[in-house]
């Protein structure tokens, strides 16, 4: 089974070739050797990038948010008055 396992990973991973300066190249080095999470530099890097893109579209998603809260901002003030003025009553 484990053997199936890797053979479909293999089929699905597609070669592509990238450029790093020394000192990107030494970084990877350094947290492949360190954490012993990942069992190459490759897979070290696709985690970076898996990453990175979730913390991307979490900070898009946030600033849409903001852009809401912002153009509703009035209207969500004059809610939150009254909700106080409300409760304030009981």
């Amino acid at each position: 089974m484990i053997g199936g396992i890797l053979v479909n990973i293999l089929i699905n991973m597609r070669t592509i070739a990238i450029t790093v300066d020394d000192e990107t190249l030494a970084l990877i080095d350094e947290l492949y050797e360190r954490t012993n999470t990942f069992s190459s530099r490759s897979a070290l890097v696709r985690a970076a990038i898996r990453e990175y893109a979730r913390l991307t579209r979490k900070r898009a998603e946030e600033e849409r948010e903001r852009a809401i809260l912002h153009a509703n901002k009035d209207r969500l003030d004059k809610e939150l008055a009254a909700l106080i003025s409300e409760q304030a009553k009981s």
